[in-house]
């Protein structure tokens, strides 16, 4: 049995007691303001065999101060990168964080974007698998041969293409897409932004705050529960009429794994998101209530 989209903490402890089933495991801890906690907080505890990966670091290109904060790195790179971390084609890989999977859902979207499908998030992440009394792991990894890295082919992408700035300037005048940002609600009204220089929102975009896909323990709300909330945001637009963006295409990863979740998978990405619409001094920029 593959897992695509989630995957509880009792669930994975049974997969890897099993010798027979290849999981490979990766930690995504990270905070925006302090880029070196998320190793930090790996090295103080983290899954039994859970490598760690950086969104800085693995998840990110090059930066051109046009194109965002977090830009796609090269998918044939990603996918090498990947590769040397043990993944396999067929292996099971899972993903968590310690916050919520802010961060997690961009490697479950990557991985998709590369062709691997067999990619799922720890429903409520290191705290879920913590509450089950399961052990931990401190400090660094053993080191990896030759031997044991995978093999990854960038294949056909087992998600939604992604949109750029330039089609979205376009779907302003001529829309056909509905454009759904997971900021926080101040944010996409233009207040308070600590992390672009710039504040406002896509014109046109909707709301919805990417922490409000989980319930009060920390877990993804159920799956029909998201379908509802989904579309009555959008009007029940089908998923290929939807992009998801955010700040700098992390957290809207995270609609996109909800949406899947939800049997609503097929919305784009678009990753450079606010911090890349916002860079360019022409861009359309709405503000206050939407």
């Amino acid at each position: 049995m593959s897992y695509r989209t989630l995957i509880q903490a009792a669930d994975l402890a049974r997969l890897l007691q099993d010798a027979r089933n290849e999981v490979a495991l990766f930690d995504l801890s990270f905070d925006l303001t302090d880029p070196a906690a998320g190793q930090r907080s790996y090295l103080a505890g983290h899954l039994p065999g859970a490598r760690y990966l950086s969104l800085d670091e693995d998840l990110s290109g090059p930066k051109t101060g046009r194109n965002g904060r977090h830009p796609l790195p090269d998918r044939d790179a990603f996918a090498q990168r990947i590769a040397q971390q043990g993944v396999r084609e067929g292996s099971q890989v899972v993903v968590y964080d310690a916050s919520g999977a802010m961060f997690a859902a961009r490697l479950w979207w990557m991985l998709r974007w590369v062709g691997h499908e067999d990619v799922a998030v720890l429903d409520g992440g290191l705290q879920a698998w913590k509450a089950q009394g399961l052990p931990l792991e401190t400090g660094e990894p053993a080191a990896r041969s030759s031997e044991d890295s995978g093999a990854v082919q960038a294949r056909s992408p087992a998600c939604a293409p992604t949109v750029d700035r330039a089609f979205l300037l376009h779907n302003l005048d001529h829309p056909t897409r509905l454009v759904v940002d997971a900021r926080s609600p101040d944010r996409f009204r233009g207040e308070n932004e600590t992390l672009d220089p710039i504040g406002g929102r896509i014109p046109g975009a909707r709301n919805r705050f990417f922490k409000d896909n989980l319930g009060a323990n920390g877990c993804f709300k159920a799956a029909e529960v998201l379908r509802s909330e989904f579309q009555t945001l959008t009007g029940s637009r089908p998923p290929e009429e939807l992009v998801m963006q955010c700040g700098s295409g992390v957290t809207a990863c995270h609609h996109l794994l909800a949406l899947a979740h939800a049997g609503l998978d097929g919305a784009a990405l678009y990753p450079g998101s606010w911090s890349e619409w916002s860079a360019w001094p022409d861009a359309p920029v709405a503000t206050g209530p939407g």
